[in-house]
């Protein structure tokens, strides 16, 4: 009895240790690489969590579709009080008198107990709905497939615009820290009345516009957070921090180089959805010439009947029937609906076939968008790189001439100016080359 309160006493501590562990990692706050985010979204997303119960419903759909082949059996049960029994006229012949006869045919009290079944031996629609089932599946599944790479996207091009926002935010402060410096050493020279009033003026000024511009980078930046998170299906008030940076993206021209691969859009799942689609529309064909054939089904029936003038004697004696047998159901004439139907669908397969073609020319046209679109971007990212450098070159030299007393405070105004345009560009051409680097990925159909 004590080692059985032993063993218990320790579990109950390790089920109460896993709870508290659980407690602790559940704690509302994230450090996500973007495949992290990517895979959260995966569960948590709107749009792809109703993609996923869309599949468990097409299972079930699928399932019914079987069930439809299997023996349906009904069972219904009858009670009859009949208060005034019905009367029926007889002529008087029958039993040697003259005119009509009135008689009542029939017991107070009646119950019927029934049970029907049937079978379907052949159903041209049965046997479509079988063979396209798996088709069925396939479609909601590509379905989901669509909704988990949308939301990858969606996931992946918000995760890059934090970290361009973060890099935003570094550079700005690198350049109040540069300014600051220099204003407290403009301030100094004033008050030794080696520069005028002016140059401090206009230093000030470019601090202060620099303190608000980073002042909205960072309400910004908390937004781009929300709109993260909101990508993710995650809770906007979860603390989220990212584990990836920027130097973990890979940025180059090779990822554009599949350019003559002319099957690449059997990648997409745009075009696999237009093909189970299709056939889907061609199993509905077969579907609309089944109609013109015969229909088969078994049928039996057992049905105990009691009837009887006294309610406690009415279940004491049973009047059963029952039979088995055959319905045929062939179509003769029906005003040529069947035929308009076959066309209708026969048609809609030719729709199909068009939209696969125009898709084809439009993912072909995508990726020729993409790839111009990348190659672009990553030329401007390391143009931008490289006036960054030569604006931050200039504004050295600028300082040192305007130190030594042969160049002005403008000139130095204006390369303060340039250095921030052209952090500006560089953000604006970083973001730019990390959203056509998705754009590429999705029209290749890297992304799955």
């Amino acid at each position: 009895m004590k080692y059985k309160l032993l063993i218990v006493s320790i579990l109950c501590t390790m089920a109460l240790k896993s709870r508290a562990q659980q407690a602790v990692q559940d704690t509302g706050t994230y450090n996500f690489t973007v495949a992290d985010c990517v895979n959260y979204a995966y569960n948590h997303q709107h749009d792809v969590v109703n993609a996923n119960l869309d599949v468990k419903s097409a299972e079930y759909h699928v399932k019914e579709i079987i069930g439809q082949g299997l023996p349906q059996v009904n069972g219904s049960a009858n009670f009859f009080d009949y208060l005034i029994i019905p009367t029926t006229l007889i002529p008087g012949s029958f039993i040697g008198q003259q005119g009509n006869v009135k008689l009542k045919f029939g017991v107070t009290y009646q119950s019927t107990l029934s049970v029907t079944a049937s079978q379907i031996l052949f159903d041209p629609s049965y046997i479509v709905g079988l063979q396209g089932r798996k088709t069925y599946q396939q479609l909601y599944d590509r379905s989901y497939t669509r909704s988990k790479i949308a939301a990858s996207v969606g996931v992946t091009k918000a995760y890059y615009l934090v970290l361009v926002g973060i890099e935003d935010l570094k550079l700005t402060q690198a350049n109040i820290d540069e300014i600051k410096q220099q204003m407290d050493e403009t301030i100094a020279r004033n008050k030794q009345g080696v520069v005028e009033k002016i140059d401090v003026d206009r230093i000030v000024y470019q601090y202060n516009s620099l303190i608000t511009s980073k002042e909205n980078t960072i309400r910004t930046l908390a937004f781009d957070y929300q709109l993260l998170k909101f990508q993710m299906g995650m809770p906007i008030d979860r603390q989220l921090t990212l584990r990836d940076k920027l130097e973990d993206v890979q940025l180059d021209a090779t990822g554009a180089e599949a350019a003559n691969d002319t099957t690449v859009y059997h990648q997409r799942i745009e075009y696999g959805l237009l093909e189970t689609q299709k056939k889907l529309n061609e199993y509905d064909v077969k579907l609309k010439k089944g109609q013109f054939l015969p229909k088969l089904t078994a049928n039996a029936n057992y049905s105990p009947s009691y009837q009887n003038n006294n309610f406690g004697s009415l279940y004491g004696t049973n009047f059963p029937s029952s039979y088995v047998g055959l319905s045929l159901t062939v179509p003769i004439f029906t005003g040529f609906q069947h035929s308009n139907q076959l066309k209708q669908s026969q048609i809609t397969v030719l729709k199909s076939e068009n939209d696969l073609y125009d898709m084809k020319n439009n993912i072909n046209l995508q990726i020729s968008q993409a790839r111009t679109s990348y190659v672009n971007g990553l030329q401007t990212l390391n143009d931008q790189k490289k006036n960054m450098a030569l604006a931050n070159e200039i504004l050295r030299v600028s300082k040192i001439k305007y130190e030594q007393g042969v160049g002005s405070s403008i000139e130095v105004t204006q390369a303060q100016t340039s250095v921030r345009e052209a952090d500006n560009l560089y953000i604006q051409g970083l973001y730019n080359a990390l959203v056509s680097k998705v754009d590429l990925d999705q029209a290749y159909g890297r992304i799955k």
